[in-house]
């Protein structure tokens, strides 16, 4: 169950063809939209959203941002290889080894529908099964479907799921976006498979700013695996994309990710889901790696009977703030949501729970319930829980435990009489801490979850 953190701090020396220079301004958005020749009503949803930018002030509430210095930050990079190559033979031979060494071909061979993987900017492989494509299914990179999709990328693209307005990083996802996924599943089409995509962050002082947006029509099913990785540099990078998700009436979204980003990475990521009449929306997310992590997957559920299930896992080590939470927002009766998260801190790490559950009037017989469960290995860790509920209406359940220890020194005394020794039996008690969440992860991703916590244990457990 050992990896080496080779896999994922591994750097590629890599030819661009172009970038634009450093810090956040107009002419930086100018020129990405000149050079992916977008249309004028791309540019202008960018301009203003920078404007929203410009207004918004840093989030003081959270984890500490002063070191995040965003003029230091490059916007678009766009490396020398062939744009949404349908076959890995086309990719540059440098790119696709980093992509083979994640196990990306692999895994579309042997259990994926659809596969695409972008690196810094740019998405340089996208494929979908043909059997997918005559249902109706689209499966492209977002740049891809501004021009052939307009009139759905008009609709839906930062209107009604994530405004600009939100909050200062969604509005500096709107300005400088590149890349991303976009997916559009018919009604009543079942993808069985999944579909996947892996976003690589290669360069130093880089920013990736990926879009995905998935429409799935009335009684269609889908589901959606998001990877994230970068190598380790001195200098701060971020990751902040957007991620919108639309369920029509009985529609059923699960949307998966692990994001391991380096430690110096800023990752201040946006997610929300609109839930429609009898939808069900899935979220399941694992969280490590990065320096500082703000992430709060949002569901609104708009049409009765809608429900919303928020399973995360979060892992914090030396020099990490893991904020992670969900938010949901009950509008209409007979509404369901659950929380079950869990998170593990050591050696001086920070997690936190970070939620809002709202229940407005008229939700009548709105069911929320919500389960967090904190494991801290010293006395450096701090673990912190920050709900906010507002109920507003009174035929109404609302449940909110919170539990926070450390490992038993009992159970790690019993498991090496068993013959086990200290580092194997934390290992163990730590599995077994997750393994309820665990076993909503596909089997891939669990066994990489399970192997990148274990590999940041090893060797360092106090």
């Amino acid at each position: 169950m050992e990896i080496s953190r080779e896999l994922y701090d591994h750097t590629d020396k890599t030819k661009y063809i172009f970038k634009v220079p450093n810090g956040i301004n107009e002419e930086v958005v100018r020129a990405i939209s000149k050079y992916k020749k977008e249309p004028e009503w791309m540019l202008n949803k960018r301009l203003q959203a920078l404007k929203i930018f410009q207004e918004k002030k840093v989030p003081t509430w959270g984890p500490d941002l002063s070191k995040l210095d965003l003029n230091k930050i490059c916007y678009y990079a766009i490396p020398d290889a062939k744009q949404n190559s349908t076959s890995w033979e086309d990719v540059p031979e440098n790119i696709k080894l980093t992509f083979e060494r994640l196990g990306i071909p692999e895994a579309e061979r042997k259990a994926l529908a659809g596969a695409g993987a972008q690196f810094d900017s740019q998405t340089v492989y996208h494929n979908l099964k043909e059997d997918l494509q005559k249902k109706g299914v689209i499966f492209e990179d977002m740049h891809v479907a501004v021009e052939k999709y307009p009139d759905l990328v008009k609709k839906y693209f930062m209107t009604q799921v994530v405004s600009p307005a939100l909050h200062k990083y969604a509005a500096l996802h709107g300005a400088v976006w590149s890349g991303g996924t976009f997916i559009y599943i018919p009604k009543g089409v079942k993808v069985d498979q999944p579909l996947q995509a892996y976003f690589r962050m290669n360069e130093s002082g880089m920013g990736q700013f990926e879009h995905t947006l998935i429409i799935v029509e009335e009684d269609a099913e889908c589901h959606y695996i998001e990877g994230c990785s970068a190598p380790k540099y001195k200098s701060p990078s971020i990751h902040a994309g957007c991620v919108e998700v639309i369920v029509h009436k009985g529609a059923r979204m699960r949307y998966s990710s692990v994001e391991n980003w380096s430690r110096n990475t800023y990752n201040l990521n946006t997610k929300r889901a609109n839930i429609h009449e009898n939808g069900i929306m899935e979220w399941v997310s694992g969280n490590l790696g990065s320096g500082v992590t703000m992430l709060y997957p949002a569901s609104l559920l708009l049409g009765k009977n809608s429900q919303a299930h928020h399973i995360t896992i979060a892992y914090a080590g030396p020099e990490q703030n893991q904020d992670t939470g969900a938010k949901i927002y009950h509008l209409a009766p007979n509404t369901t949501s659950t929380v079950k998260s869990k998170s593990i801190s050591k050696d001086g790490g920070i997690t936190a729970y970070r939620g809002i559950v709202e229940i407005k009037k008229g939700a009548t017989n709105a069911k929320c319930s919500v389960h967090c469960d904190a494991m801290m290995f010293d006395n450096k860790s701090q673990s912190n829980t920050y709900p906010t509920i507002k109920v507003e209406e009174k035929d109404a359940d609302m449940v909110h435990e919170a539990t926070i220890g450390k490992i038993s020194e009992d159970q790690i005394f019993y498991l090496m009489s068993r013959g086990l020794s200290e580092e194997e039996a934390l290992k163990l008690i730590v599995s077994g801490f997750i393994e309820p969440l665990m076993k909503e992860l596909p089997l891939e991703y669990a066994i990489e979850m399970n192997k990148l916590i274990q590999m940041e244990m090893e060797g360092n457990l106090g």
